[in-house]
């Protein structure tokens, strides 16, 4: 699609009640850190920075780790802000706030 840094944000939302829900989301974060990526941890959502193909893959793997853990059913939510022609940054948006 691009060969620029995107950012993807992924909220990934165990649905079953059964064991510890947080340490399903920490399965997934676990895997974004050890990705490489730069990544915000967000109280409702991680947000990643990279290539796209490297994104989808590490958001592909994040998922995978929750069904590792003994998820069975859950919700992943995706945006991206992409552009084609210069890098998305991270430092250009304020994250602070």
């Amino acid at each position: 699609m691009t060969d620029k840094n995107i950012q993807l944000a992924i909220q990934v939302v165990p649905l079953e009640r059964n064991g510890d829900v947080y340490e399903k989301i920490d399965a997934a974060i676990d895997v974004i850190q050890k990705s490489g990526v730069t990544y915000q941890i967000t109280p409702m959502e991680t947000v990643m920075q990279g290539p796209y193909d490297k994104l989808q893959a590490v958001a592909r793997d994040a998922q995978q780790a929750l069904v590792d853990s003994g998820c069975t059913e859950f919700l992943v939510n995706i945006k991206m802000h992409i552009r084609t022609n210069a890098d998305v940054t991270m430092e250009e948006k304020r994250l602070d706030r």
